[in-house]
């Protein structure tokens, strides 16, 4: 049993976006937990905006669902998590952001995954922008893996998410403390009125004699700041607006009708960035010509971040993949 490790580097070369730009190296790290690669199926985990591939552990970002004896058993199954190049978890920062999108993630992970001859995938799992890279793997490839499980996410940003990456993208560019600021408009996306409401009931701080709520924000913003770059940010918000498995590519029931993987799609009943509305439609989309095809939801006030917080609904939800 390998419980953890830190992080593994491997070097992707000559790799060109699907813009044009060319990378003569492109570093890709990841970690594996639980059961060595090849000894157990694997499962491979997708992080969101400011995530990185520390899902368990000390400082891990999906403990509450993952770990041994967890809704996702690491003595029962390989976990595997790259590292989105440029999230600057590894050191190593991508400034040509620009020149990405995340369908040229979805290949790098695909490279990744063909590096350490991994033949097939048990599941590939992932929250939000995650999700979004676990989309385009599967229409580039439509054999990769058993199960994919989108959460809080879509196959395609939508205008209103391309909106607000784009008012966090000025944020980023012009604001004299930019990640800070950006985070406090995002805080406001992940969450809903309701989850403030309950939160906070309009109260006051009075050392520092503002509203709870304002404190708050500045306190994420802060804690984001001492350990996310700039670089990082920006690369993570494209990618977060660039999601579409049919740019440049065929129709969504040709791409889709490809996929060999059970799809459980699973939306969030309150979020604003990926509604469940949209969720629905693409289950409703799939349906007509799949029949391994689900839609479940996560019933919260919190909003799009709920996929971090309701973990008995998850558990509830996922066990009988797991």
């Amino acid at each position: 049993m390998q419980l953890e490790n830190k992080p593994t580097s491997i070097t992707l070369q000559n790799f060109t976006t699907e813009s044009g730009a060319f990378n003569a190296a492109l570093n890709l790290s990841f970690q594996v937990f639980g059961p060595e690669l090849h000894t157990a199926p694997i499962v491979l985990v997708n992080h969101a905006l400011t995530g990185n591939s520390q899902v368990v552990g000390e400082n891990g970002w999906w403990n509450d669902l993952i770990g041994a004896n967890k809704t996702i058993d690491t003595t029962k199954y390989t976990i595997l998590a790259f590292n989105v190049p440029g999230n600057g978890f590894d050191g190593f920062v991508v400034e040509n952001y620009s020149d990405f999108n995340t369908r040229d993630i979805a290949r790098i992970f695909i490279e990744g995954i063909r590096i350490l001859e991994i033949k097939k995938l048990y599941s590939i799992i992932g929250g939000s922008v995650g999700g979004g890279i676990a989309w385009e793997m599967v229409a580039l490839e439509p054999k990769i893996t058993q199960h994919l499980i989108p959460i809080a996410t879509d196959w395609k940003s939508t205008d209103w998410l391309i909106a607000n990456c784009f008012l966090q993208e000025q944020i980023l560019r012009n604001s004299s403390k930019p990640i800070e600021d950006a985070r406090t408009h995002a805080m406001l996306c992940y969450r809903t009125p309701e989850s403030f409401t309950a939160k906070f009931q309009r109260t006051t701080n009075e050392e520092l004699a503002v509203f709870n709520v304002e404190s708050w924000l500045l306190h994420h913003g802060e804690k984001l700041q001492k350990r996310f770059q700039i670089s990082s940010y920006k690369m993570m918000n494209q990618l977060l607006k660039t999601i579409d498995i049919t740019r440049k590519s065929a129709s969504f029931e040709e791409i889709t009708s490809k996929i060999e993987a059970e799809i459980h799609i699973i939306g969030i009943n309150s979020d604003l960035f990926f509604t469940a509305n949209e969720n629905k439609a693409t289950y409703e989309e799939l349906k007509k010509y799949k029949n391994k095809v689900s839609y479940q939801e996560i019933v919260s006030i919190h909003g799009h971040d709920a996929f971090l917080i309701e973990y008995k609904q998850l558990h509830n939800l996922l066990q009988d993949i797991f």
